[in-house]
């Protein structure tokens, strides 16, 4: 039931009773399948999607994002997946990637600001063994995060229909 899947990454406060009724499923089948899927893994968390930039406080604002690219030499029978499972227990990433291009490896960390995140990556991120070089990119402003969009609403600008 991968529409169930679905609507919980979309809108994960849904309730089981509501995505039964648009799936026009039982409430007991909808139940199982969540916790069959809560107890394998499937499902590893619920979350809240904030827009930090509209929280009015300074420890929100003292927070700084950036994109870390990384060259890294392969390794012969784990390729790239030890170095990324090492860079993945740091406190400070939030992500890693294995992507094409130019870099092996997108990672996305988090600091209190522009040195910490500068002292990250020059003395913990690039001594790892096999990291041949990286690439910092700042996050300046988020547009969209996880399928939101950071944005006013535009307004409608369709004319009234009246009988």
């Amino acid at each position: 039931m991968r529409e169930i899947l679905e609507l919980l990454e979309r809108d994960s406060s849904l309730s089981h009773d509501t995505i039964a009724t648009m799936l026009g499923l039982p409430v007991e089948e909808v139940s199982a399948r969540i916790a069959e899927w809560e107890a394998s893994g499937v499902i590893r968390r619920y979350k809240a999607v904030v827009d930090w930039e509209s929280v009015d406080d300074a420890i929100s604002r003292e927070k700084v994002v950036a994109f870390i690219d990384v060259s890294v030499a392969p390794a012969r029978g784990v390729g790239f997946d030890d170095v990324a499972l090492r860079i993945s227990r740091f406190d400070e990433v939030t992500s890693v990637h294995l992507v094409s291009g130019g870099h092996d490896l997108r990672c996305t960390v988090v600091g209190r600001d522009i040195r910490a995140v500068s002292d990250f990556v020059s003395q913990r991120l690039s001594t790892i063994d096999r990291v041949m070089s990286t690439a910092t990119h700042f996050v300046l402003k988020t547009h969209k995060r996880d399928g939101d969009v950071f944005a006013e609403p535009e307004p409608d600008h369709r004319l009234r229909v009246t009988p």
